[in-house]
Parts: C-alpha cells; structure tokens; sequence
C-alpha cells in the first residue's frame, strides 16, 4: 500500500542518499514496494533535473548541456534568447495580450504562438555571437521527437518560417536513429522513414537526412531511405559511433556538408581556404585517438553518480590533457564516502574510495549545494594539502579549502559554512548580501564577472598570461567571509583573486604547494577544446610533474613535444630512470659509478618523483603539448 503524500515531505537530497543506501528501511516504514521507489526517484529527478548540469552563459543564463556543446564546439558566445522555450513564449504572447497589442482579438496558437516563435528567431539571428558582426547562419535546434504535442507548435511556426525567409535562406537537417538489432545483423531504416513521413505530414520536408547509428552503413541503404524518404542519396549523411566527437566534424566534411550547404544556402564560401580552417580541429582529432599516456584526476563530488552532473568539468579536464598530449583518466569519487560516518558503517567502500584518491595524479573537487557530502570533500582538500597533491578546487571546492585550512592550519575547529551549520561561531563561508532565505529562486550571483589579480606571486595568473584580470562565469549563493582573510592569509593561504570591490575572495592559492588552488568562479564553463582553461591546465600539467617546466618556458609548448614520439621517448627514459633509480637504491658495494651506454646520467639522480630537465638533458624536456596561442594547438 502507498503512503499518503502528505508523509514525504522531507530534504530532496537527503531522500536520494537514503533511497540509495538503505531502501530496505525505507520499504519497511512506508511500506511501498520498490516500483514505488523507484517511482518516486524518477520523479524527483526530474523535477530537480539531478541527472544534468546547469550551464551558465555570459549573461547570467541558466540554461542546458545543449547550449555548451553549441559553445565549445563553435566557440561562440550565446545569450539568454539563444534559449527558446515554450514558457518563454507564452510568457512573451500573454504580455503583449495584457498590454493590448492584439487589440482584444483572442489569443491562438495560430497565429499568435507561431508567429512569437519566428520572430524571436529572426530577432536572435541578428544578434552577434562573435565580434561585433552579425553571424552569416543561424542554427536551430527543435528538440524532441516529431510528434510530441509540445513541440507541434513550434514545428507549425517553422513550416510558416520556410516560406517567410524563402527556401534559398531555409535548410532542414532530420537526425534519426537507424537502429542496429544484434539477432540480425541489419540496419533498419523504418523508424527514419515514418520520421521523415511524420515530419512531411507536417509540412516540413528535409533537405538533409543525418542518420545515427552504431556501425556505418552501406551505399544500399543511404539508397533505400533515398528512395523512401524523398531525397538525393548525397543527401543522406551517416554519422556513426567515433572514437571520439572530435571526428564527427571531419566525417561531416567527408560527407560533402560543406558543400551542400555552401550551394543550398548561397554562403559564397571561398572552399581553398577550407583545409587551412580545419587543420587545428585534425589536430585536435588526431591527438584524441592516437594519445596513449594517461593522467588520473580524482573528481570528489556529491553528484558522482550521474555523469552529466560534471559535463561541463569532463569536458574542461580533457581539453586541458589533450593540450598536453595526455588522456585524462577520470575518477568520480562520491565525497560522502570519504567520511567517518562512512568508515564505521561501510569500512569496505571507505577504504576503496580512499584508495582511488590516493592513487590519483591530481584531484578536482567541483562545484554543489547543501551539507550531504560536505565533510568528504574537506578531508579531500586535507589529504591533498597535506600530501602535497594537486588541487583544483571550484566554487564549493574552494569553500572546503577555505574551511579545512581554517579547521587544522589556523585552529578554528568549528570552522563551517553558514550552509552546512548556521549556528557556526566561526562562518568561514556565508550567504551573500544578495540572498534572501528561504527564496531560492534568483538570488545566486550568476554570469560574468569580473576577477582582479593581487600583487602576490601567483601561479595561476601566470597560466592566465599575466593579466591584470579576467573574465569568468559565476554560479553561487555563498562566498568567503572577509573577516577570516587576513587571519589565514598570515599562515599562508593567499587570496591572490578578489572582485572588482576587493570584497569577494574569487582565487586561492596555498603557498609552498605544487599547485593548490581555487576558485570561486567556475572555469570549466569557458574551456574550449582548442583554448583549455587556465586553471583546468595547470592541474594537468602539475599533475604531471611539468607545471614549473613550462611556466619556465613562459607558458608556452612546443611543437615537438605534442608529438606522438615525444610520447614514446618519455616512455623509454622515464622507464630506464625509475630503473636506474632502484640500482642506486641498492647501493651494492664495491660496484663503481659509470654512466650508462644510453648517455642517461645515472649517479646524480636526486630521488624526487618528478624527473628535471637538467637531470635527462632534452631528451626528457616536458611533453606537455599545445601552447594557449592558437599558432601551436
């Protein structure tokens, strides 16, 4: 039997946790089965969009993972009206109704929905998203499936729009699934075709039909949906499963994309420069498949088991790896089980998690909200300040830092976050002035905002280039109290970033630590795969061991070492070294010292992890791959 409604009521994430480790008591004191759980956590999800990301444009635009694919891939800058939805044009038709536009008429879907959705169209592509110039194409995406009742308005408004603009200015791309059964080996072609029927019965016929599918499929059945779905057999482009996205640009290019487009659409696209404007991106392709050394980067965080929860922190992460010729090995570590509670309860998924982070090159604890797991990423920070790991911490990352540091380096062992423990007597983090309790909407300080450097030595406005200050995107509610700073600044913990005021603590640093930094801003929103973000880049390259490397070398990467031989001499040399390491371990007697018939130096090793360039000549220069300029990415 179910409960009522009335008794769940209770912390949305807290019901989650428990749901997740102990339903046989939630079973047990409801008495509702497990469909009902299960039904229960579904709609949870999806009311509080748990399974995603929230991504944040310029403008202080909370929008989906869509918006920053869009703007990594194109490398743009999106607003808040590059975001369509259907509550933003009902909200839109019921003002101008309210203000009389329609001058008492009643308001329809037809015509007064259709033509809101094409003339915000028309509105944002005008709107620059490069420059100052007015973009040359405007894509958009209807999401869903045709048919969907939601989205058949908006389909009408763009069956209207392909005669507004007239078809030289209208071109339609259908994606569809070609499915791949396993008992016959075949690809199916139906659901394309009752797609592209459905989609025709709307008014809307495709000019290019991208078929989706596991493996590529043959010249037989690009003809089959050919003859089935009223369109050229060029025109049907196969996109199938890659080794990485990187390539799905160039298998379009193969496809001949370019030149439909550039013919359909008149663009005049001068195509000799075609090959030059894709080198970088056949780089960056390339790299991707062909990178064979890992490094490993913990990322302790509250949502671990939902990988979209981070997309745009994965995304960051790889970028800066593959700049530095590297493949990012990712491991999502859940910071609840970092914590005491957890060791007497589960010792076995304690001991297994610490582990994990122990073995890590480097660790990463992103962004979240409310107290669940707060205890675990402190003792993350802990472990990776005391042990001289590299950190990078975002947003709650850096408010853990903070309160771990005033916690076991300052004394304050009450240290809290006004979040986790209002009554604290020590608020390192509090609310900001602009939150208002208990009203959750509108109130984060959210967009971009500007961050300016402090006259202390500071390694991550190094990676920046130097600058006076930076641009970045913010998304929080709570901030470091400014009362604090001076106290932990003594014992070394810089705040080497403030905001404009000088009342925000935007960047931490810690001091004599190979890389331990923080920031209340999140990075990862402005990393592109080309131009990998600042602090993204650091904690690979520290990681690795090279960050003092190729600061030395002012910020800048050769050519040479985003080889894929450079990769292979690092393999060969650091293997003899950790040999040659062993041997003088050893100490055998009455052996003398001679150098080895490689010409490696073998009686000078100063037995630290990290092998110096003085040490292996040029032969071991830091491989850490593409500079930030775009002349060697």
């Amino acid at each position: 039997m179910a409960p009522k409604k009335s008794t769940i009521v209770l912390n949305v994430e807290q019901f989650i946790h428990d749901i997740e480790e102990r339903p046989a008591i939630w079973n047990r004191n409801f008495h509702c089965n497990k469909a009902f759980l299960e039904q229960m956590w579904d709609e949870l999800s999806g009311t509080h969009k748990l399974p995603s990301e929230v991504y944040v444009l310029d403008d202080g635009a909370e929008v989906d993972l869509d918006l920053g694919n869009y703007e990594r891939f194109l490398d743009v800058t999106l607003h808040r009206d590059n975001n369509i939805t259907t509550g933003k044009i009902y909200r839109l038709v019921i003002e101008k109704e309210r203000r009389g536009d329609y001058l008492g008429k009643t308001v329809q879907v037809v015509p007064h929905i259709t033509d809101a959705i094409q003339e915000w169209v028309e509105n944002v592509a005008q709107t620059p998203v490069q420059g100052s110039s007015k973009p040359q194409v405007c894509i958009i995406e209807l999401g869903g499936t045709i048919g969907d009742i939601e989205g058949m308005p908006f389909v009408e408004a763009f069956r209207q729009f392909q005669f507004r603009v007239k078809r030289e200015n209208f071109c339609l791309a259908h994606v569809s699934l070609v499915p791949l059964p396993k008992a016959t080996g075949e690809p199916k072609t139906k659901p394309t075709q009752s797609s592209v029927r459905e989609l025709r019965g709307c008014g809307l016929s495709p000019d290019l039909i991208v078929c989706r599918s596991e493996k590529p499929i043959g010249s037989e059945v690009k003809q089959k949906i050919s003859n089935f779905c009223h369109v050229d057999p060029d025109q049907v482009i196969c996109i199938h499963d890659l080794y990485s996205i990187y390539h799905v640009p160039l298998l379009m290019e193969q496809n001949g994309v370019i030149e439909f487009l550039n013919e359909r659409l008149q663009l005049n696209i001068d195509m000799s420069k075609r090959a030059k404007c894709l080198q970088h991106w056949r780089d960056l392709a390339r790299r991707s498949e062909t990178v064979r050394r890992e490094v490993n980067i913990a990322i302790v965080g509250k949502y671990t088991k939902f990988t979209d929860s981070y997309a745009s922190v994965v995304k960051a992460v790889q970028h800066a790896a593959l700049a530095v010729n590297r493949k990012a090995n990712l491991i999502f570590i859940e910071s609840c089980l970092l914590e005491q509670e957890t060791q007497q309860k589960e010792p076995s998924n304690y001991h297994k998690e610490w582990q994990k982070l122990c073995e890590s090159d480097g660790i990463l604890v992103p962004g979240g909200f409310g107290s669940r797991g707060m205890e675990g990423k402190i003792r993350a920070c802990q472990w990776a300040r005391e042990n001289r790991k590299p950190f990078l911490g975002i947003c709650l990352g850096l408010q853990a830092a903070v309160i771990e540091f005033a916690r076991n380096v300052v004394g304050l062992e009450d240290a809290n976050s006004t979040e986790v423990n209002p009554e604290t007597k020590n608020p390192l983090v509090i609310d900001m002035p602009e939150h208002h309790k208990g009203q959750m909407g509108g109130t984060m300080r959210l967009g971009k905002r500007t961050t300016i450097f402090t006259d202390k030595p500071s390694i991550i406005r190094q990676l920046y280039g130097n600058p006076k200050s930076v641009d970045e995107r913010h998304r929080h509610r709570y901030e470091v109290n400014p009362q604090y700073v001076e106290q932990l600044e003594k014992l070394g913990l810089n705040f080497v970033g403030t905001d404009i005021e000088q009342n925000r603590m935007e960047v931490i640093e810690l001091r004599n630590h190979p890389y331990f930094v923080a920031t209340q801003y999140h990075p990862e929103y402005l990393s592109r795969p080309l131009k990998p973000s600042p602090p993204f880049l650091g904690l690979i390259l520290a990681s690795e061991g090279r960050l003092q490397s190729y600061i030395d070398r002012g910020c800048r990467l050769s050519p040479r070492q985003l080889s894929d031989a450079s990769s292979d001499e690092d393999d060969v040399v650091n293997g003899l070294t950790r040999v040659t390491k062993k041997f003088d371990a050893l100490k055998l007697p009455g052996t003398e010292e001679k150098p080895s018939q490689s010409g490696i130096k073998t009686n000078g090793y100063n037995g630290s992890e990290s092998t110096s360039d003085n040490d292996l000549g040029a032969a071991t220069d830091s491989a850490c791959g593409g500079a930030m300029s775009d002349a060697s990415v």
